[in-house]
């Protein structure tokens, strides 16, 4: 038989993994929801960030109060109290990493899209930038100019720092102005079927029967971007289908 002993540090500890779980849900929640909305949880990798937050969430802090419980203990309340503050500590120290590292914004760029998250930017105090703080919204970056030093700045800057064009908020634009060349540069939807199985290019473009071609979304995973060419460019959908 199970001793009391034992039993009583499995209730305490089922109670902390019943408030841990509902603390995982929470913060699953608003990262899939509000900073990573479907595709981008999957497009950015952010999933091994989350996973060492549910290892000391889900594990590593009930196993602790598994091992220090034993009723009437006289430094039971300051041992749960510390386990307690490690455990908050890394949850709020991990969701500030996935918040710092979340997608601001869906830059179009050339031929395609690509995602930006806010540690990517660089600091620019002549041209400052409101991120938006729930979810990544579309812009333009605009690399066009015909002032060849411009020009130059934009090439070298690349090549010898490895700043990109959409790391530089001085080059941000409204996405308007790009629409005429998401329409332009905009691909067929059969060219999809090199890269998916039709099985699932089919059961994702039911869903979203208004596209007509689509853009590549590069990543640390490429997704594809849904366009409806005759309604002026305008984006239908992010979907989890590979561009090339």
């Amino acid at each position: 038989m199970i001793s009391a002993v034992i039993k009583d540090k499995m209730k305490t500890t089922f109670i902390h993994l019943g408030v841990s779980a509902i603390l995982a849900v929470i913060c699953y929640m608003i990262i899939t929801n509000v900073w990573y909305p479907a595709p981008l949880f999957k497009a950015t990798d952010v999933s091994k960030i989350f996973i060492m937050m549910l290892v000391v969430d889900l594990i590593l802090g009930p196993l602790l109060t598994f091992i220090v419980y034993k009723k009437n203990k006289k430094t039971l309340i300051m041992d749960l109290s510390v386990i307690a503050l490690f455990q908050l500590s890394a949850l709020i120290y991990g969701l500030y990493s996935v918040y710092e590292a979340r997608p601001v914004w869906i830059a179009y760029v050339i031929d395609r899209f690509e995602l930006v998250r806010v540690n990517e930017l660089i600091d620019d105090p002549e041209h400052p930038m409101v991120l938006p703080t729930f979810g990544p919204e579309y812009r333009y970056v605009d690399i066009s100019t015909n002032n060849p030093n411009e020009q130059l700045d934009i090439i070298m800057t690349e090549t010898n720092y490895g700043i990109k064009p959409t790391q530089r908020p001085k080059l941000y634009r409204d996405f308007e102005a790009a629409k005429s060349l998401v329409i332009k540069n905009s691909l067929q939807l059969a060219a999809l079927n090199q890269y998916n199985s039709s099985i699932k290019i089919d059961e994702i473009l039911k869903k979203y029967p208004q596209a007509d071609s689509f853009l590549p979304l590069t990543s640390n995973k490429d997704m594809t971007v849904l366009i409806n060419k005759n309604k002026g460019g305008t984006v239908v959908a992010i979907v989890d289908l590979r561009p090339w």
